[in-house]
């Protein structure tokens, strides 16, 4: 049943609030920025209005996520630390005697209340009408890029993944403790998912009864990390093996296995639209989403700064007829030439190499014709990985000796785009594009946007509308500050 929006109960402890925390903490000043109702309107539909007992209120949900994106912390170490920081129960709306939720709601409130929300849309949007109101926003450039992820379960079985977790775990006790390897289960060796289970559960089982080794944080951490796995695993077991993350190229001997996030940000560093798909995606496809996108939330693009994924001849002529300026260097190979848009495939930056709508990646290139004409470049496939590609009908022709894809180098919209290419205007804008590899690295490294909370593009597309808001918020609290 859906609780009614209250403010917590008069306590008697409630001035230790204002005892301990200070003005300027950072979660002070957020409660004071955001209106966290629009959490409560976005949500109401999803629980039942008189139906069943009450609910833990949906934006002190929505807030124990913030905190553990914002201290990338797991649901346990997260619900542990606000046992007792007092920072953390004021942001959330409790009391300081109140007791804080038990951490499988926090799985449960993903899964089962954010569930077919727009949320990535709704809190990008919401993030930049703050910072529209605070007038901290620059309205009329975007830097866009993509940002990878890898699936939480990387390729791996289920088996797989928990035994490495195990492995992780018992490693960093008998740093501490060698003895401990004699009071541990005997290791289940056998291929075999419902046996790996129960020897974790055993595992952790024993653990539990040493608390003074579980305080140590790095052990902390990794009990607390294969906990939650074990969790997922026994909740999600058919989809533990990730059916929507793909396999996308970082360069030309590098691949991973996961999600792409194609992101859109202002120039001073707010995140303004987002699109999240499989790592096979190429970036250039996305540029005309992103931009209607960030007007749509309040921006009012006029120009654009990328890579050179960007600088492909829909994307040139894109910002043409919508008199954007597209500060994105020219890679003569990217163009598409005369196929249909419906026929292009991904040209993968890194690597300099086109993808297949399999996924596959080139794995050599020639450039075909005489210089003083149109040129074409070819690019080579694995003939073996063709003949079996489920795709292969109307690609492959059967008893080829080769599969190759061909493309013109020259088009009059890279011409123009070369000469803008030479401007000065151009090259003092181009450097601008650093800024976008630095918000990447902190998703990353801060917020732990480096893998994917669990299986599917749906909770993939969750961590990233969390991780956004989170990462938004930041800086508009940072501009704020230095206004």
């Amino acid at each position: 049943m859906l609780p009614k929006q209250n403010k917590p109960k008069p306590s008697k402890y409630s001035k230790l609030y204002d005892i301990l925390i200070p003005q300027d903490h950072e979660l002070r000043k957020l409660i004071q920025l955001v209106d966290f109702s629009f959490v409560y309107d976005e949500l109401s539909s999803k629980y039942s209005i008189d139906m069943g007992r009450a609910a833990v209120d949906p934006v002190q949900m929505f807030k124990y996520l913030f905190l553990k994106i914002r201290y990338n912390l797991s649901d346990r170490d997260l619900i542990e630390r606000a046992k007792t920081d007092m920072a953390m129960k004021f942001f959330i709306g409790l009391n300081p005697e109140d007791d804080v939720i038990h951490p499988s709601l926090l799985s449960k409130f993903r899964r089962q209340r954010l569930k077919d929300v727009n949320l990535l849309k709704v809190l990008i949007k919401k993030t930049v009408e703050i910072a529209i109101q605070q007038d901290v926003l620059q309205k009329e450039t975007v830097i866009v890029d993509a940002t990878h992820t890898v699936a939480r379960y990387n390729q791996k079985s289920p088996i797989e993944t928990l035994r490495q977790a195990s492995k992780i775990l018992r490693k960093r006790i008998y740093e501490i403790d060698p003895s401990m390897k004699d009071q541990f289960p005997a290791k289940n060796t056998k291929s075999d998912l419902a046996l790996e289970q129960e020897y974790t559960d055993k595992l952790l089982s024993t653990i539990e009864k040493y608390p003074k080794i579980i305080r140590q944080i790095k052990i902390s951490e990794a009990f607390n990390n294969l906990n939650e796995l074990q969790g997922d695993v026994k909740e999600y077991e058919k989809y533990s093996k990730d059916n929507d993350a793909k396999v996308g190229h970082k360069d030309k001997d590098s691949s991973f296995f996961g999600y792409k996030t194609h992101l859109a940000m202002s120039e001073n560093r707010i995140i303004t639209a987002a699109v999240i798909t499989g790592g096979e995606k190429g970036d250039g496809q996305y540029l005309e989403r992103l931009v209607s996108d960030s007007n749509e939330n309040g921006m009012n693009v006029k120009e654009i700064i990328g890579d050179h994924a960007y600088s492909g001849k829909l994307n040139i002529q894109y910002a043409n007829e919508n008199n954007f300026s597209l500060i994105s260097r020219l890679t003569p190979v990217i163009t598409n030439g005369f196929r249909k848009p419906e026929d292009l495939w991904d040209y993968n930056k890194d690597a300099g190499m086109f993808v297949c709508p399999n996924g596959q990646m080139a794995i050599r290139k020639a450039r075909q014709g005489r210089k003083s004409l149109n040129q074409t470049m070819t690019y080579y496939f694995d003939i073996q990985k063709c003949q079996n590609c489920p795709l292969r009908d109307g690609c492959y022709k059967p008893g080829a000796k080769s599969k190759t894809y061909n493309i013109t180098l020259k088009s009059n919209e890279h011409t123009n785009q070369m000469e803008f290419e030479n401007t000065e205007y151009f090259n003092n804008r181009v450097k601008q594009r650093y800024e976008i590899e630095a918000k990447n690295a902190e998703l990353k490294t801060k917020h732990g946007y480096d893998k994917s909370w669990s299986s599917g593009i749906t909770s993939m597309t969750l961590q990233g509308a969390i991780t956004l808001f989170c990462v938004n918020i930041k800086r508009i609290t940072k501009l704020i500050n230095e206004k």
